[in-house]
């Protein structure tokens, strides 16, 4: 139904800008599934990559076969983590 379930921030000091960033990313992750169309649902990847980049932050994403989703925000000045190690995640 497109809201958060769960979300933890850590540090807890932005924590409404985590929120803003999280809701707008749902938004993201919802066009790039619908522009996949019905037929490739079933042989979609399920990771759904870089949904978006700001300044400070990037956001990943990723859904399930249930359709649940998982966004990620890292830090962008985070070097050392790359696509493969966030897919792994």
């Amino acid at each position: 139904q497109n809201y958060p379930l769960y979300i933890r921030s850590v540090p807890t000091e932005n924590e409404l800008k985590f929120h803003y960033t999280v809701h707008t990313s749902l938004d993201v992750v919802d066009e790039k599934i619908s522009a996949m169309g019905k037929a490739m649902v079933d042989q979609r990847e399920l990771y759904l990559g870089l949904l978006y980049p700001t300044e400070d932050y990037k956001v990943y994403g990723y859904v399930t076969n249930s359709k649940v989703k998982f966004v990620m925000v890292v830090d962008s000045s985070n070097t050392a983590l790359r696509d493969n190690e966030i897919r792994s995640v």
